[in-house]
């Protein structure tokens, strides 16, 4: 069996919202392939978004549901999820339910190409990877969340979640702005939880990051974070800061890269406060 690909909530209810392009005789063969017809109302008596909620419901209960596919054993949610790639079409890119799709896919760190190139047996458009397989974003996504709960940074969660919200809908500058502003929360959390003391007197980013990197949270020999600000956390912010609440002046690609940056490193952080404690 092939590697197992991970997608997110959001992925799969977007890749069923955009199969209710297809009429209810296709639809139901989409059903009976994915083996969910006795759960999944059948014929023209019930409409095609009917059938959409019905199949969104099931698949949330079982995603990982391994099922006999056409490409070989997989989970009922990646099923779904090749199914609403092959009806998509590249000369309907600007359609709100495809480009939704494309974006929750992006976020979990696959593009769909329609190139000629060699991608396999078949006929394009092709589910491809963005990333290396070792970097799992649905998996890092589900467990920044965990954390932020787990400690309370209720706030920091709020920002994280606008920001998801608007890349999901391309509105780039806004969720360019929210991913900054959650990193910015997340470090003042940080410095709160791990000195308490210290950090009540601090007054900015800056102060806090200082404090982080003094007391070896960060660390100074790996590059995570030096005074003069020529690190990783240091660079990190400065590209976060360029961009941010201008209009027209970010893209797709480059909003991608901040959300993929974004979770990576709070993941780390976060594992890095939990297990120490």
């Amino acid at each position: 069996m092939a590697a197992e690909l991970h997608f997110s909530r959001q992925t799969m209810l977007a890749a069923a919202v955009l199969l209710e392009r297809l009429t209810s005789a296709k639809f139901d063969q989409m059903v009976l392939r994915l083996g969910m017809n006795h759960l999944v109302p059948q014929g023209d008596s019930v409409s095609v978004p009917k059938k959409g909620v019905a199949l969104s419901t099931q698949l949330l209960l079982q995603p990982q549901l391994l099922i006999q596919a056409k490409d070989g054993t997989m989970t009922l949610g990646e099923a779904l999820v090749r199914e609403a790639v092959a009806v998509m079409h590249e000369s309907r890119a600007d359609e709100p339910e495809q480009g939704q799709f494309r974006r929750c896919l992006a976020r979990d760190g696959f593009v769909v190409s329609w190139d000629k190139g060699d991608c396999g047996s078949g006929s394009p458009p092709w589910l491809r990877r963005s990333m290396p397989e070792s970097i799992d974003m649905p998996t890092n996504d589900d467990e920044v969340h965990r954390l932020l709960t787990h400690f309370g940074y209720r706030v920091a969660l709020g920002h994280l979640d606008q920001g998801i919200d608007a890349h999901a809908r391309g509105d780039w500058a806004s969720a360019n702005a929210q991913f900054r502003t959650f990193l910015e929360k997340l470090v003042d959390d940080l410095a709160t939880h791990e000195f308490p003391t210290e950090n009540s007197a601090l007054i900015n980013l800056n102060n806090r990051l200082q404090l982080l990197g003094s007391k070896s949270f960060l660390s100074q020999s790996r590059g995570e974070w030096l005074p003069d600000g020529k690190s990783f956390i240091g660079g990190l912010f400065k590209m976060l800061h360029s961009e941010g609440s201008h209009p027209g002046l970010s893209d797709e690609d480059h909003c991608t890269f901040r959300l993929h940056l974004t979770l990576v490193t709070a993941r780390t952080f976060l594992r890095r406060s939990f297990f120490k404690g």
